[in-house]
This record gives structure tokens, C-alpha cells and sequence, in this order.
């Protein structure tokens, strides 16, 4: 009996434990028990983007060959959500309500430079290129954004992305007096996020005599030493906002940090017409390389 009686205990303990592992493995294992975050992320109320459209085009890395890439302006450019050209470039994150732009070298750029954007530009009068603001006139751009991804180069350094710019361009009375083929003129503030860090560079003059003519030509600006923000703002958000008056430019970072521009070159810069610019205008030819910038606020005003 007494050997009955241990076997009958060690049976019942052996199928305690067994039914107890099987029951933790099939709570585990189960094909519901990973749905609970599906459930979670479906309830979650969506958010989109109130990012106002109508006062700009996008140029995107679609196209062929260089000075071709492809551009959508207003009013198409409202329905961004459904076009299919611009989808793989600009699209809603949901998610997180931004307004997100892909980019990844390709042979569609445009024709000044050899690196592909899919970047947004102002247009005053939405359609037309043609009506554009001097630093007399001043403009103020705000805008939350992050980079969300981007590729390293061969040292393991994050390819470096232009977030935000202001563009010079001629009038056409200006291209027509130098002979110039366009209405292309030097950019004169450029912000960069490089390595988790936002950069400024922006424009001087390679000779402070320069005549109103020899001005007009993009030989006669260079690029200034450029300036870093000390806080690193990485993949977070952030907030910049760029403000023109005449003769002075102020690029803020989270309003805590400030780049100020008041000097001769900027009061000559008085001479251009100017257009903003946001968006990702990626750095990097590298195969396989790309970024994602978001969008979560961008207003632009003037006076």
C-alpha cells in the first residue's frame, strides 16, 4: 500500500506539472495573444497632418535624367494622399499625424545639382514660380520636424540631409541683363541635420566691392564657415523657425539656441528674390542609401 500510495501521489504531481507547462505554453503560443497591440494600434484614434499645401509644389526623385525630375504643383498637390506618382515619396504617417518625405538617390534631380529631394517649394501665388519675396518684404517659416531614418556611409556616419531652405532667384529682368539661361540664383541659407545635429551654412561675398551687376552672378557668393547648434537633437523632434527682415536673417533652434545674420552680405542679399523651401533634400549618392524626414508642423508667413 505505502508503494501505491507514493506512486499514486508522484502520478498526480507529474500531472500537475505537465498540465501546467502545457497550459503557460499555450497562453504563449496562442495565435490571439500577440493581437492585443493589433488591437490597441487599430483603436488608436488616427491622426493627420494639417499641414497647409496650397502654397506649395513638391519635386520628388521621379523622372528622367537630370532637370527632370518631377514636380506637382497646386491644386494637384492637394491630393497627394491618392496620387500615385507622389505616394512612394509623400505620404501621412498616420501614426504620428506628419507628413513624411522619402528620398534615395536616383537619376532624376534637378538641374542644378546631382543629388535627388523630395522637397516642397513655396509658391506665393500657388502655380506660378514667377511671383517670389525680397529680405524687404520678410518672411517667417516655422516648422516641427524629425528625421525619422537615414542611411550611414562606408565610415558610419549618417548621410547628411538639407531640412529647410531659402532660395535666391533672379527676376527676369535680372537673367536677361547677366545672359543667364534661368532664374537660378545661389541659396542663401541652408539648414542641415548631420549626424544628429542641426548646421546652418549660408552665403558672403567673395569680394565686398562687387558692382549691382557682377552681384547677380553666382560666382560672386561663396559659402560662409557654417554654424552649429550645440543641442543634438537626433531622431526627437524639433522645432526651427527662420525669420527675414531686411538686412537680417535669425534661424532658432527649439527657440532656445539662435543664429543671427546681420551683416553687409546679408544687406546686399536685399537685391534677390527668395522662395523657402522644406522638405528632404538628401546629401548622398551611395547605392542604397535613402532617408525619411516628418513634417509635423509647417507654416509660413509674411508680411
Amino acid at each position: 500500500m505505502r508503494i501505491y500510495r507514493r506512486t499514486l501521489v508522484n502520478l498526480i504531481l507529474i500531472l500537475s506539472i505537465t498540465f501546467s507547462a502545457t497550459a503557460q505554453k499555450k497562453k504563449s503560443d496562442h495565435p490571439d495573444s500577440n493581437l492585443i497591440g493589433e488591437k490597441v494600434k487599430k483603436n488608436k484614434k488616427l491622426k493627420l497632418p494639417t499641414i497647409d499645401l496650397s502654397h506649395w509644389k513638391v519635386t520628388i526623385p521621379e523622372g528622367k535624367g537630370k532637370g527632370g525630375a518631377i514636380s506637382v504643383e497646386p491644386p494637384e498637390i492637394l491630393n497627394y494622399g491618392t496620387n500615385e506618382t507622389l505616394k512612394p515619396y509623400m505620404y501621412n504617417d498616420s501614426t504620428k499625424g506628419a507628413l513624411t518625405f522619402y528620398a534615395y538617390p536616383t537619376t532624376a534631380t534637378t538641374a542644378n545639382t546631382k543629388y535627388s529631394r523630395s522637397e516642397l517649394r513655396e509658391q506665393m501665388v500657388p502655380g506660378n514660380d514667377n511671383v517670389n519675396w525680397t529680405f524687404s518684404q520678410g518672411g517667417t517659416l516655422k516648422a516641427k520636424l524629425s528625421v525619422d531614418e537615414v542611411s550611414r556611409d562606408s565610415n558610419g556616419k549618417y548621410h547628411k540631409i538639407i531640412i529647410l531652405q531659402i532660395h535666391g532667384r533672379l527676376t527676369n529682368e535680372q537673367k536677361d541683363l547677366i545672359g543667364q539661361k534661368d532664374n537660378n540664383a545661389p541659396p542663401v541659407l541652408k539648414i542641415y541635420w548631420q549626424n544628429g545635429k542641426i548646421r546652418v551654412k549660408t552665403k558672403k561675398l567673395k569680394f565686398s566691392g562687387v558692382d549691382s551687376v557682377g552681384i547677380l552672378h553666382e560666382e560672386a557668393w561663396t559659402d560662409d564657415e557654417g554654424f552649429n547648434f550645440e543641442e543634438e537633437v537626433g531622431f526627437d523632434r524639433f522645432q526651427i523657425e527662420i525669420k527675414v527682415t531686411d538686412g537680417k536673417m535669425v534661424v532658432s533652434l527649439n527657440n532656445s539656441e539662435f543664429a543671427v545674420y546681420d551683416d553687409a552680405n546679408m544687406k546686399r542679399w536685399g537685391i534677390f528674390e527668395n522662395y523657402f523651401k522644406a522638405g528632404n533634400y538628401f546629401q548622398s549618392r551611395d547605392e542604397g542609401s535613402f532617408a525619411k524626414v516628418s513634417f509635423y508642423e509647417l507654416e509660413v508667413k509674411h508680411k
